[in-house]
C-alpha cells in the first residue's frame, strides 16, 4: 500500500527540455506533505545502475519550477544493450532498489527511458510510474509533453528574427528544427512564423515540386526572401532523391550513425544544408531569381540544442508541475506501471505500455491542411 512508502527516487533520461525541473518540483511538494522523503538519481539510468544519488530537501528548491533543464542531469544510457535476456536485466535493475534505498521510483523521459521503466514494472513488478518527457511531443500517451510548446515558441522566434535579415538581403533560409522522426515542432513553429515551406518526416519531400517549383512561383509572384522550415529528420522520395539530388544518395542515408537504441542519428545528415547545396546547384532557379530582380543567396540555419535552451514557458512550467503531482498521486495510490498523461486539459493515467508508443502527424490532420494553404495561397494570390 502507498503507506509503506517513505523514500522514492526520481531520475530524469534522455535529452533535457524546458519543464523537467517544474516535473520534480510537483514531485517533491506532494510528497512534503505526504511525509515521504525524496532523493534525486543522477543521470538518468546510468545513475541507477551505479548509485549516483543526491538528497532532495524542497527548502532548499524555492521555485525550482521556473528554472530550466534538469538539477539531477540526464544521459541516454540504455541498460538493455548487452547480451542478457530484457527479463534478466529487468530484474537485476530492479534489486537496485534496495541498494538505492527507495520504494518507489519516478522515471521521467521519453520512449527509450520509460521503455526501461516499462520492462522493470512488467518483469520485475518494480514500484515504478513514469511521467512522458520528449521536446518533440510524439508519444502516443498524452496529447502535449511538457518542453514542447516552449522549443515551438523559441524556434518560431528564431524564424520571425531570421525573417528580418532574409527581407534585408533577399535570401532564401533553410532553417532544421529538432523532430528525428516526428514532425510536430517543425509544422508548430514553422505555421507560426508563417515560413514558405514546411518539410517533415511524416510526408518525404519531392526536391522539385515541395521546394524549386514553389520558389519560383513565389519569386514569379514578386517574393524576395523566403524562409524553409525542415525537420531535422526530414527525408527525401526515393525517386525525387535518384533523379534530383547530386550530393548525396540513398547510400548515404543508409550509412548513417546508429544512437545506443539503434535510431538513425538524422541529425547528421544536415538535411538543410544538403538542400542549400542542392538550391546552390540549380542554374534554373538563379535564372529565374535573376528575371525577377531578385539576387540569389541561400544559407542554412541549424537550430539544434538552443530549443531545449532557456526557462520553460508559463504552459510548460504548470504543466511540469501538474505531471509531478499526478505522478506522485500515482505512487501514493500504489498505481504503479502507469504513465500520467494530458488529455485535453485533464490529468489521466494510461499503463506504461501504451503511453510509449509513438505518434506522429497523420495526413487528414489540420495543421497538414494548413501548411499546404499557406504554401499555395499566399503565391497564387499575388499572381497578376
Amino acid at each position: 500500500m502507498g503507506d509503506q512508502i517513505k523514500r522514492i527516487g526520481i531520475l530524469t533520461g534522455g535529452g533535457d527540455c524546458p519543464g523537467l525541473n517544474s516535473v520534480i518540483y510537483g514531485i517533491m511538494l506532494k510528497a512534503y506533505d505526504a511525509g515521504i522523503e525524496c532523493i534525486g538519481i543522477l543521470k538518468g539510468w546510468k545513475g541507477f545502475i551505479e548509485n549516483l544519488t543526491i538528497p532532495l530537501n524542497i527548502a532548499d528548491h524555492d521555485d525550482l519550477h521556473t528554472v530550466g533543464g534538469t538539477i539531477l542531469y540526464t544521459s541516454r544510457t540504455n541498460p538493455f544493450k548487452t547480451n542478457s535476456s530484457k527479463e534478466q536485466v529487468a530484474k537485476d535493475l530492479a534489486s537496485k532498489f534496495e541498494e538505492l534505498g527507495i520504494d518507489a521510483l519516478v522515471a521521467i523521459g521519453g520512449d527509450d527511458t520509460l521503455g526501461v521503466a516499462d520492462a522493470l514494472y512488467k518483469y520485475a513488478d518494480a514500484k515504478v510510474v513514469g511521467v512522458p518527457k520528449t521536446i518533440d511531443n510524439d508519444l502516443k500517451g498524452t496529447h502535449y509533453t511538457f518542453g514542447f510548446w516552449s522549443a515551438v515558441q523559441l524556434a518560431s522566434n528564431s524564424m520571425d528574427n531570421l525573417t528580418t535579415t532574409a527581407r534585408s538581403h533577399q535570401r532564401v533560409f533553410v532553417v532544421e528544427i529538432m523532430g528525428r522522426d516526428a514532425g510536430f515542432l517543425t509544422m508548430y513553429s514553422g505555421i507560426s512564423a508563417g515560413a514558405d515551406i514546411i518539410l517533415i518526416p511524416e510526408t518525404p519531400f519531392d526536391l522539385e515540386k515541395d521546394i524549386i517549383e514553389v520558389l519560383k512561383n513565389r519569386v514569379k509572384s514578386g517574393y524576395k526572401h523566403h524562409i524553409i522550415a525542415v525537420s531535422e529528420g526530414a527525408y527525401p522520395e526515393a525517386e525525387s532523391l535518384k533523379n534530383d539530388f547530386k550530393t548525396i544518395s540513398q547510400d548515404t542515408i543508409n550509412k548513417l550513425p546508429k544512437d545506443t537504441f539503434g535510431n538513425p542519428l538524422l541529425t547528421h545528415l544536415k538535411i538543410s544544408q544538403i538542400i542549400v547545396e542542392e538550391l546552390n546547384l540549380r542554374d534554373d532557379l538563379k535564372q529565374e531569381f535573376n528575371k525577377n530582380g531578385v539576387d540569389y543567396e541561400c544559407r542554412s540555419v541549424i537550430l539544434g540544442h538552443t530549443m531545449r535552451a532557456g526557462t520553460p514557458n508559463s504552459f510548460d512550467r504548470i504543466l511540469g508541475l501538474r505531471f509531478g503531482l499526478a505522478a506522485m498521486k500515482l505512487i501514493i495510490e500504489s498505481k504503479f506501471g502507469n504513465m500520467v498523461s494530458l488529455q485535453g486539459n485533464k490529468m489521466e493515467t494510461v499503463p506504461l505500455s501504451e503511453g510509449v508508443k509513438k505518434k506522429y502527424i497523420t495526413p487528414d490532420n489540420d495543421k497538414m491542411e494548413l501548411r499546404d494553404l499557406l504554401v499555395k495561397i499566399r503565391y497564387l494570390s499575388k499572381q497578376k
